[in-house]
């Protein structure tokens, strides 16, 4: 990659997300793309379409998932794994 290469990081205010941001940015890489969940819903796909085609990343740093604590995860699996099958996809 290059340093003004157009970088897009999903996810980049959680823990795993964050951190690839700010090594990103130590490394110097300044073209960096963030979106928030509210500026930017990952599991609506025409949406996500729509940013792909006006944004243009050459690089995604896909860190984005939907996540909980110990008892959310217990409890709504099925939900997790369906928002997040719907962020990767």
């Amino acid at each position: 990659m290059h340093k003004n290469s157009k970088i897009y990081v999903a996810g980049h205010r959680g823990l795993v997300g964050s951190a690839i941001l700010k090594n990103l940015q130590q490394k110097g890489y300044t073209n960096l793309v963030c979106k928030t969940h509210q500026e930017l819903d990952l599991t609506n796909q025409q949406a996500v379409a729509d940013f792909f085609e006006t944004e243009k990343p050459e690089y995604v740093f896909l860190a984005a998932a939907k996540v909980g604590g110990i008892v959310a995860n217990n409890t709504y699996r099925a939900e997790f794994i369906y928002k997040n099958l719907q962020i990767q996809n």
